[in-house]
């Protein structure tokens, strides 16, 4: 695969990424409420659920998914839960008195959620089973070039996570008050129902 043959497909990436969606809007909550170092967590654990849909499809298991519909609406409805249920602990948190920092469970659980918030969500399985593909040149040449794109993409995603975080999380002292932390938190819970609910609608088919 050429430059040439690459270039297209970068530039949609960038099309795609700056285009409002729940790893946008989950990296950006927990920033603000967390800090750098949350933010930094989730978004590794967003890049490495991006891999493994990846190569997943490149191999052909995503397509597989997407052929059978009650392994999509499974997969599309347990992304939903899992926001929803995101939403309820952002909820929950802010009834709880200010703890000390914890940044190495902190990191750890950002890390996780953004990994599993990935692996559920669909809209990743049908970018790379449809979106993907018409980008690769030979199609014969086996899944070497979806890797290609597939690391292409990952790549270009995590620099604009990374820029979400910088500014998402310079708010973060804003809320040390533990007053604004409480409403910012229920902010950020409602938030992510709307995020779970804009997910269930755009996955539908």
């Amino acid at each position: 695969m050429t430059f040439a043959d690459l270039a297209p497909f970068l530039i949609a990436s960038i099309a795609i990424e700056l285009t409002p969606g729940p790893n946008m809007f989950y990296i950006a909550l927990l920033s603000a409420q967390n800090g750098r170092l949350a933010g930094l967590a989730a978004s590794a654990g967003v890049a490495l659920g991006l891999l493994i849909i990846g190569l997943l499809a490149a191999f052909g298991f995503s397509a597989i998914i997407a052929e059978h519909r009650l392994a999509y609406e499974t997969l599309r409805w347990a992304g939903v839960a899992y926001l929803l249920w995101l939403a309820w602990d952002t909820w929950r948190d802010t009834a709880l008195e200010a703890a000390p920092a914890r940044s190495g469970p902190i990191m750890s659980e950002s890390f996780t959620r953004g990994l599993i918030t990935n692996l559920l969500n669909p809209k990743a399985f049908l970018f790379y089973i449809t979106v993907l593909p018409s980008f690769i040149p030979d199609k014969d040449s086996g899944p070497a070039d979806a890797i290609v794109l597939t690391l292409s993409y990952v790549a270009v995603a995590t620099v604009v996570h990374l820029a979400i975080v910088g500014g998402a999380s310079s708010v973060t002292g804003y809320l040390d008050n533990s007053e604004r932390r409480r409403r910012t938190g229920q902010l950020f819970a409602i938030m992510l129902v709307g995020v779970a609910v804009w997910v269930a609608i755009k996955t539908a088919v």
